[in-house]
Parts: structure tokens; C-alpha cells; sequence
């Protein structure tokens, strides 16, 4: 412990609770990792993100918790989907070990989107601890951002992500309705909201008074991630909110409307 009561930081000069600081107690186990596979696009062709990196992650990252895992999930088909099965079977992608690198490896203040499909590994749900260090340190100095479907109230999830979005790795909870954005927020993370696909609204707010904002991206052909940002950098009380697409639409639809 620093003199003072001050807080500790790694020799990258990240902050790190007691919690995440060696010999606590164990973190997911490196062969849980190992079997994963990522990918990172240096330069993403897709119109919505725009020219910034992206990755994707093998689909065993993504939690039971997802409402939208065999229900309308907009990557279970097209192009998008043909990739992420490939790295899933590891056909594609790297070990996490060369992933990180690559990540590293980013010019300094570089904007990049983490899992254009896939989510935070996990065991059981659990986030791992061991994945949230690695990508937090090979992120310092850039701008990345993605997105969570795992539940707050399990294991050490709520702190882990409070850890990444304090030390500059953005991870937005993903949510199906208005009160599950607010407890989001409330809980200290930004929170993104899926919408029915007939949603009619830009802006609205939730019930505790929170600012949602549809995506820019889908509200505009020249607007992309690469030059909206709102979803690595915007108040803390703004909810953005992405309209239902893609072949599963209908489904994604009912999925919304039972969780509402």
C-alpha cells in the first residue's frame, strides 16, 4: 500500500483496487483464455463504423445473459457472420497473448471498436479479471470502446467494468429497457439501450431523467463511428439508444418488447 492512504497504481500508472492487485484471490484461469480467439480489422469497411479498427472475439465470450444470443442478434448473419464463425472455430484470429500486442501496437489516441461481435470473456459469467488488466493496459493511450451484455449483480462484474471505464477503456452496459439504463447509470457505468426497430423518436428520456439519443449512425448516411464518438466520449446522463436491424430485426423486436 502507498504511504498516506494514497492510491495504488501499476507501473503503467493505472489505478488498481485492492481487488485487482496480485495475490487477492484467484482470476479466470489462463486456459479458459487460451481457447479464445480474436481478431482485430485494422481498417473496418463497414459503413457504419467507418475506417477505425475493430475486433471481434470468439462467440464463447458472449454471456447467457444476452437476450439476443439465438434471438435476433445482428451478427448471426451475413458477412459478419461468416467471420466470426471462422474465428470462433479459430479458422481466423489470434491468441489474446498477440491480440493485446496488436492492440498495443495502435497509433497513441487512436479510436477502435472491441467486438463488432463477441463480448468480455467469462467463465460462467464472470468477467475475467485477467482479460479486463490486459486490455486496459494495452489500451492506455488510446480510445477504445465497446459494449456488455453481462450481468452487474455477478461476481466482481460491476467493479471490473467501474475499472476499465476509469482507466480510459470504455465499456458501455447494453440494455433493453429504460429502468435497466438508469440503474446503469446509476450504478456508475454508461449505458446503451436496444429500441424497437419501428421507433419513431431521436430523443427522449428515461424515467430518472436521463438524455437518450438514437445512434447518429443510424439516423444518418455521412455520420459513422469514426466521426460521431459518442459512444467513447459523451456525458455521463446520455443514453445512446440503436434501433433493431438486420435479418433478425423481428426477433430482436419481441426480445426488446418481453424485456420492457
Amino acid at each position: 500500500m502507498p504511504p498516506h492512504g494514497g492510491k495504488p497504481t501499476s507501473s503503467c500508472g493505472l489505478f488498481v483496487p485492492q481487488f485487482l492487485r496480485p495475490f487477492s484471490y484467484p482470476i479466470a484461469p489462463k486456459e479458459m483464455l487460451q481457447t479464445l480467439r480474436f481478431h482485430l480489422t485494422r481498417v473496418s469497411s463497414n459503413v457504419k463504423t467507418g475506417p477505425i479498427p475493430v475486433s471481434t472475439s470468439s462467440k464463447a465470450t458472449c454471456p447467457a445473459t444476452c437476450p439476443f444470443m439465438k434471438n435476433g442478434c445482428y451478427a448471426a448473419s451475413g458477412p459478419l457472420a461468416i467471420h466470426w464463425q471462422a474465428i470462433t472455430k479459430g479458422d481466423r484470429g489470434t491468441p489474446l497473448a498477440d491480440f493485446l500486442q496488436a492492440i498495443r501496437s495502435l497509433p497513441a489516441g487512436q479510436l477502435w471498436r472491441h467486438n463488432q461481435a463477441g463480448d468480455l470473456p467469462h467463465s460462467g459469467g464472470r468477467i475475467s479479471r485477467r482479460f479486463i488488466r490486459g486490455i486496459v493496459a494495452a489500451n492506455r493511450g488510446r480510445r477504445g470502446f465497446t459494449y456488455t451484455h453481462h450481468d452487474l449483480s455477478k461476481g466482481e462484474n460491476l467493479p471490473l467494468l467501474r475499472f476499465a471505464n476509469r482507466n480510459g477503456f470504455r465499456v458501455n452496459v447494453s440494455t433493453e429497457s429504460e429502468a435497466a439504463a438508469d440503474r446503469a447509470i446509476a450504478a456508475g457505468l454508461p449505458a446503451v439501450i436496444a429500441v424497437p426497430s419501428t421507433e419513431t423518436r431521436k430523443t427522449w428520456h428515461t424515467p430518472a431523467g436521463n438524455a437518450v439519443l438514437v445512434c447518429p449512425a443510424q439516423r444518418s448516411d455521412t455520420k459513422t463511428c469514426a466521426n460521431c464518438q459518442l459512444c467513447e466520449n459523451r456525458g455521463r446522463r446520455v443514453v445512446i439508444a440503436f434501433l433493431a436491424h438486420g435479418t433478425g430485426k423481428k426477433k430482436a423486436n419481441a426480445a426488446i418488447a418481453a424485456a420492457s
